[in-house]
């Protein structure tokens, strides 16, 4: 995920168009769903006002949204700029969102030496101080990716920063939900055995995380969700079987409980399937596509036979069959601009629907009503069928 905002004109478009329709906001999802779907996504933390951005949000009635805030060592207290962030986020929550935070950076902030840590994790502690109905924390963002996190330092001292944070975030609050994050390349699968090994090898007795992190995108938008990757260590939604596999030779028979068990679940944190702009949508884009296999917004209409709809609905409804997972996150609400960037949001850059809105909107309602036939899931677990 990028840690960067819109321009400050096309704001003002996007309050106008959210504004519409924005009613008077519902409480949160009830507790007894089996996976959350939300969205990943910091339209509302650029802007002066929540209520636009809110409103949509309830409109697809959203169980969460994930937003990003960007850290850098030596920080332990929020700069003013993101004071303002959190300003914003607060009054997300008093119109009833859920927020997942995730605070991270460039590989080259990572907080990967104790000094870093303790200041990384005091700045959480801090934020929840701050924001005490914040309950989903994420601790930094693909630990496996080295856009995000230094390879030479590795598993080890991601080990090591998740356990700090996860005995200074409880200590602050008991029922905080601390969540991990992969990538579903860059050796993912070495990774998280190298950090099921540095934990035996800390031969600490208590959990790391809360929640198992993990963002599996597809390799490209046109790929199938059920896709299985039979060579090397590729962890897409498809590959559930393997991530599993995995994690449970990483941290089987220690003090850290495996996704299903004891409380811990499989979040999928960050996917998402590209469109291309339709013809008369083209100028608010620019730059090139850095996706070679870019959907329509409507198969049909361009001779296709997916479209980000029909993505959408085969990964939400696959999400929701795989056993230990119960959240779902689509990047993101709003496309971003620069065609090398993404555009798999359900808005078009200038603020109105893509096909797909709809169809993302029918699926949280089939979710919530536990209505999704596994059986009928290409790629669901037999068990699940």
């Amino acid at each position: 995920m990028r840690l960067s905002g819109p321009p400050f004109r096309l704001l003002l478009l996007v309050v106008l168009v959210f504004a519409v329709g924005a009613g008077r906001p519902q409480l949160a999802e009830p507790t007894h769903l089996k996976m959350i779907v939300g969205l990943t996504d910091d339209t509302a933390k650029w802007m002066l006002r929540q209520e636009g951005v809110v409103g949509v949000h309830r409109d697809l009635r959203l169980m969460a949204v994930r937003v990003t805030i960007p850290w850098r060592p030596g920080q332990v207290r929020p700069t003013p700029l993101q004071q303002t962030y959190l300003h914003r986020i607060a009054r997300m929550i008093v119109l009833h969102d859920r927020i997942v935070l995730s605070v991270y950076n460039r590989a080259a902030f990572a907080p990967v030496d104790d000094p870093a840590r303790g200041e990384y994790c005091a700045f959480l502690r801090g934020v929840l101080r701050r924001l005490p109905l914040v309950r989903d924390v994420q601790i930094w963002n693909e630990a496996n990716n080295p856009a995000f996190w230094p390879e030479r330092r590795g598993a080890e001292a991601y080990e090591a920063l998740l356990e700090r944070c996860w005995d200074v975030l409880h200590r602050q609050s008991p029922a905080v939900n601390v969540i991990s994050s992969t990538a579903p390349r860059h050796g993912a699968v070495p990774f998280i055995h190298a950090l099921g090994a540095a934990y035996r090898e800390s031969g600490r007795p208590t959990r790391l995380f809360d929640t198992f992190g993990h963002n599996p995108y597809p390799q490209d938008s046109a790929e199938p969700p059920s896709t299985v990757h039979e060579a090397g260590d590729y962890l897409g939604e498809g590959d559930y079987a393997s991530l599993i596999a995995t994690i449970k030779a990483a941290f089987g028979d220690t003090g850290q409980p495996l996704p299903g068990t004891d409380g811990v679940s499989l979040w999928y944190l960050e996917t998402g399937f590209q469109t291309t702009p339709a013809p008369d949508k083209r100028r608010f884009y620019r730059g090139r596509e850095n996706d070679a296999h870019v959907l329509p917004a409507v198969a049909e209409e361009q001779g296709a036979t997916v479209d980000q709809a029909s993505q959408l609905r085969d990964a939400i409804r696959l999400a929701y069959c795989q056993p230990a997972v119960t959240g779902f996150f689509n990047f993101e609400l709003l496309d971003e601009d620069k065609l090398g960037g993404w555009q798999s949001g359900l808005l078009w850059r200038d603020g109105t629907r893509k096909p797909s809105y709809d169809a993302f909107k029918q699926l949280v309602a089939e979710v919530r009503a536990k209505s999704v036939d596994c059986a009928k899931v290409p790629g669901a677990p037999a068990a699940e069928r």
